[in-house]
């Protein structure tokens, strides 16, 4: 039973960052708050795969008071892209494709903007980068990403409760590794 605890742990923190996503994204009337309600989400995840301590409510207030021009100027985009090319039926095959690619970026470009502090400008391109220099990487998140949409599809209960802030926590997990594998990688090739 022990053993188990650490995993509880981890859902019962999914659900937390779940509900506080949700609570600040409606609180933004949807448009306004679901960009600076995702990056303080991924702000919050990442400081507790760093094993930070600190108390939610007021760590993700103050992160989505601090982020909301830039949170909607990153995650907007995003999201549009997104809706436009699911609901693009015309290029078939073309927008899978867009919809993939734009899906791994990113599942790279959020974790990348709370880990890494670089000019505004730069997130996108490296990320892009990132996303495409690394396919094995890429294809873990692609299909993590994939199971929760399927998870979502089985129980739909999983979307309010626990999906969202389960994405966000195992895709922060996931990039974090991938980010300090290269940088390992990249620091054996220098010397």
């Amino acid at each position: 039973m022990m053993r188990l605890y650490p995993a509880f742990d981890e859902v019962w923190w999914a659900i937390r960052l779940n509900a506080l996503w949700l609570l600040f994204t409606l609180a933004g009337g949807v448009v306004l708050g679901v960009g600076p309600a995702t990056v303080a989400a991924y702000t919050l995840a990442r400081r507790h795969a760093m094993g930070e301590s600190f108390p939610p409510l007021r760590a993700f207030a103050t992160t989505y008071r601090r982020e909301f021009a830039r949170g909607s100027l990153l995650v907007l985009p995003i999201l549009l892209a997104a809706a436009v090319l699911s609901t693009t039926t015309l290029y078939g095959a073309a927008s899978l494709i867009a919809l993939l690619l734009l899906a791994m970026i990113a599942a790279y470009l959020l974790p990348m903007y709370v880990h890494f502090d670089l000019r505004p400008r730069d997130y996108l391109p490296k990320a892009s980068l990132f996303a495409l220099a690394r396919p094995a990487s890429s294809i873990v998140l692609l299909f993590a990403l994939a199971a929760t949409a399927y998870a979502v599809s089985l129980l739909p209960l999983l979307l309010p409760t626990l999906a969202v802030g389960g994405w966000i926590q195992l895709n922060t997990w996931l990039a974090l590794r991938f980010f300090a594998e290269n940088e390992a990688l990249l620091l054996a090739k220098g010397n």
